[in-house]
């Protein structure tokens, strides 16, 4: 039998339009200046005005800079440098020769190029490639790569969408590349071995079993769990620790610039005030090119629909991206001067002690958007400091109270922990607990679990992993 039923439900429905504004929120300088020259070349009305227009412009209303002649004749050029040039010929100046760096995504992006034969999937496997960390592990959790991806390449993904690219990457050399935390990357690496010999399997089935064991030194458990004697799990553990914990080491002989960084914000301090500015505005560059418009609009027939059509989507679509990128602007703006408000003491000494406890609900509320929002402002961006150049996203961080009941950044706790370890003694490395003890010392209060979740955060093994690698 057939029946109706009138049912009322809500439903939340994101137009295209927002999704492309939230992408262009996502986007890093370098990323929007790419979307940008896309932009310009598929639609014909969308113009930018080059700086050497913009230096014609000016070069009219230039004011007289020289008052006499030996003002004229007078330069700040000092005398080294144009009796250097006058060495050598405007071809013949010797440069400076690059030094060759190691890109070891560039290797793996070449190596995945003979494995995958569809281009999307090429495209999503250089994008994890790139996601991947200077140590060649992907800290990312899937969860998180994959709405990023799904903003991107405008289509939703989910884990298992990533998951076999993952593997694929897995399979490259070096091994161990695309681990995402040591007990898969010393798996990985074990694996390339041959698994036939007695020592390799053992060492296999440790990692893969019995982890938590090794992490806890508790080697009589071991050696019962595998049936084996004191010197096979002595053979067992030299052959483990002589794997690299990261597949990737950053070696100190690799230039310093080999990674720039562009910063998005521009952060001087002149006084008492704290200025911020785009490192590069791109709303005044880009206009309509009306004229343009009217030219072809004019020649067109009024039984010419399918041009008046097209000119009208054109239009709005340029109306829309000029917009999109002054909202954009104005939205990085906004946010970047309530974080400097927030962190304001930071900002002016540069010291991390002066951190404040700040999240994303913070900022979100004092500016008035959504805290998703706030997220992809401050997503992949750097803010250009005189103390240099930080990302944003190491600005956030959770409080807690010290001794004194002052609410403190965990950042400055992470900080104290770092110190801490670094001047332990590597061959009797600390332990959680002592660390606890240590930094109760200095004031920071903190349980062995906290201390064990902020180095898991910091990437630093556990006293026995210390030991064993030390």
């Amino acid at each position: 039998m057939i029946h109706q039923n009138l049912t009322t439900k809500q439903q939340v429905r994101i137009l295209p339009q927002q999704i492309q504004l939230l992408n262009l929120f996502h986007l890093s300088t370098l990323e929007l200046e790419h979307r940008i020259q896309q932009e310009l070349e598929e639609n014909p009305l969308l113009e930018e005005l080059k700086p050497e227009d913009a230096a014609v412009l000016d070069k009219s209303e230039a004011v007289q800079e020289f008052a006499d002649y030996e003002e004229f004749m007078y330069d700040d050029i000092p005398d080294y440098k144009t009796e250097y040039a006058n060495y050598f010929s405007g071809e013949e100046i010797p440069e400076r020769p690059i030094v060759q760096s190691f890109d070891f995504r560039q290797q793996l992006k070449a190596q995945i190029h003979l494995v995958l034969t569809c281009s999307k999937k090429l495209e999503y496997a250089n994008y994890v490639i790139d996601s991947l960390s200077e140590n060649g592990m992907l800290e990312i959790p899937l969860s998180s790569l994959a709405e990023d991806m799904s903003f991107k390449f405008n289509t939703w993904m989910e884990e298992e969408d990533i998951l076999p690219l993952l593997y694929a990457i897995q399979n490259l050399d070096p091994a161990g590349v695309g681990a995402r935390d040591i007990k898969e990357s010393l798996v990985l690496q074990l694996k390339r071995q041959n698994v036939n010999r007695p020592d390799v399997h053992a060492a296999l089935k440790l990692v893969e079993y019995h982890f938590t064991d090794l992490k806890n030194r508790q080697l009589e458990k071991i050696k019962d769990g595998l049936n084996l004697d004191e010197d096979e799990l002595k053979i067992v553990l030299e052959l483990i620790a002589s794997f690299p914990l990261y597949p990737i080491s950053v070696r100190s002989e690799d230039p310093p610039g080999k990674n720039y960084i562009i910063p998005d914000f521009i952060i001087s301090v002149d006084g008492e005030d704290i200025e911020v500015s785009l490192a590069k505005q791109r709303s005044t560059s880009l206009f309509i090119n009306q004229n343009w418009m009217d030219a072809v609009k004019s020649q067109c027939t009024k039984q010419d629909k399918a041009t008046g059509q097209y000119l009208k989507s054109k239009l709005q679509s340029a109306e829309w991206f000029v917009s999109a990128i002054q909202q954009r602007e104005s939205t990085m703006l906004k946010v970047m001067r309530t974080i400097v408000k927030w962190q304001y003491d930071y900002f002016r000494e540069g010291d991390i002690l002066l951190l404040k406890p700040m999240i994303l609900k913070n900022i979100a509320q004092e500016v008035g958007v959504d805290i998703s929002t706030v997220s992809r402002i401050t997503s992949n961006k750097y803010a250009s400091t005189p103390f240099g150049n930080i990302l944003l996203k190491d600005l956030f961080s959770e409080g807690l109270a010290n001794q004194e009941g002052e609410v403190i950044s965990n950042k400055i706790v992470q900080s104290a922990l770092e110190e801490a370890i670094a001047q332990e003694d590597k061959g009797s490395p600390l332990t959680d607990h002592q660390l606890a003890v240590i930094l109760a010392k200095k004031g920071y209060k903190i349980a062995r679990r906290t201390v064990a979740k902020y180095r898991e955060l910091l990437r630093i093994p556990t006293a026995q992993m210390r030991a064993l690698w030390g």
